[in-house]
């Protein structure tokens, strides 16, 4: 993983490449994961209130399937580029691998009670 920025933050100032999949934890809010490589799954701990992440797509567009995965009793709730998330609990928040653009990203932001809220975002996303 290539790491970019003095420390993790609230003001975003950490950047994250991966290349794996991966599990995150709290210690990694405030971070900007940059995905280029395709089918990975990057799996959300709990809910928390405060705890952010970012995603980007950084792969070629039409080549990377980005799917984030919460925690089972956690839900991903709200709106990117006009498209509802369905907000059931262990529902995937997915950049569709056939529309993703280089690019498409999706903030969430974590309540500690229900699960993760969009707070902005671009792209195609579905969500389960």
């Amino acid at each position: 993983m290539a790491r970019v920025g003095a420390s993790a933050g609230w003001n975003g100032n950490y950047v994250e490449t991966v290349t794996a999949s991966q599990t995150l934890s709290y210690n990694d809010s405030g971070k900007v994961f940059l995905v280029g490589t395709d089918a990975l799954t990057i799996t959300l701990p709990a809910t928390k209130a405060g705890v952010k992440y970012t995603f980007v797509n950084s792969g070629a567009d039409g080549a990377v399937l980005l799917k984030v995965s919460p925690n089972s009793s956690d839900k991903v709730i709200g709106t990117i580029a006009a498209i509802s998330m369905t907000a059931s609990d262990d529902g995937d928040l997915t950049n569709t691998k056939g529309t993703a653009n280089k690019g498409d990203w999706a903030t969430i932001v974590g309540d500690g009670s229900d699960g993760w809220y969009i707070i902005g975002g671009d792209g195609v996303w579905a969500g389960a």
